[in-house]
């Protein structure tokens, strides 16, 4: 963000692309990934303890008492496990090798941004949508194209169109990253909604399930169930408008 407000503070629009990998998670191939690791240098022995991690699984699926033959699990990384999220981004770590433009990766978010005060930065960012596309399909990690999205933001924005795999993307005036609701007019209004809603929603939740009302319980589970909603990125989103101050207290 504090990329983006400069390009936008200085008279220069930018464009951001939102990308969305296919259950990312589900989708790493187990033999792509130890080539990776190896690649990387990996010991030998952990090599062998993480393959031993990895392969091996078998799965299986039940309906209404009928069972299917187990068939052995060829790809993914456990979701919720530290050495999952690890191996993720290990093996998307050269995804922007060929990529020009801004790049930001955080586990399964992918977004790029440029600068498009011009009609050949728009190019870069198309060429770049083209080698990120090239990449997924070699390295069998498809995006979910009906998903990736783009912000236009900034004034004469030439509100450029993008295609990946002959598909156009999507056209958004908000989009929620990271958990934090990004609006094209850089202004906080619906971040501060969704907050305010979110603790709103708990302090329901207290009230119908806590019977002691001491002001000692109260502020403990304000202050761990509550109070980190309103402040969650607040650096990034922190109000300006007298109404959205006003919403949030």
């Amino acid at each position: 963000m504090e990329e983006v407000t400069n390009y936008v503070d200085s008279g220069q629009p930018v464009d951001i692309l939102y990308l969305d990998f296919q259950k990312a998670f589900d989708k790493v191939p187990h033999s792509r990934l130890l080539m990776k690791l190896a690649a990387h240098g990996i010991n030998e022995n952990v090599m062998k303890w993480i393959e031993g991690w990895l392969c091996g699984r078998r799965q299986r699926v039940v309906l209404n008492g009928q069972v299917s033959e187990r068939k052995d699990i060829l790809s993914g990384v456990q979701q919720g496990s530290v050495l999952g999220q690890i191996l993720f981004v290990i093996y998307i770590n050269d995804i922007d090798e060929n990529v020009s433009s801004r790049i930001l990766k955080s586990a399964d978010d992918t977004e790029i941004c440029h600068k498009v005060h011009t009609h050949e930065p728009i190019n870069s960012l198309h060429c770049d949508l083209c080698n990120l596309f090239s990449w997924s399909t070699n390295w069998q990690m498809l995006f979910n194209i009906e998903k990736c999205k783009v912000m236009h933001l900034g004034f004469n924005n030439f509100h450029a169109t993008y295609h990946m795999d002959g598909l156009q993307l999507q056209t958004v005036s908000d989009e929620k990253d990271l958990e934090v609701i990004i609006s094209d007019d850089m202004k906080w209004e619906k971040q501060c909604s969704a907050a305010v809603l979110k603790a709103n929603s708990i302090l329901g939740m207290i009230k119908r399930n806590f019977v002691d009302r001491s002001p000692d319980t109260i502020m403990a589970l304000y202050k761990s169930l509550v109070r980190p909603h309103l402040e969650y990125c607040s650096q990034i989103w922190n109000s300006h408008f007298m109404k959205d101050i006003n919403l949030l207290n």
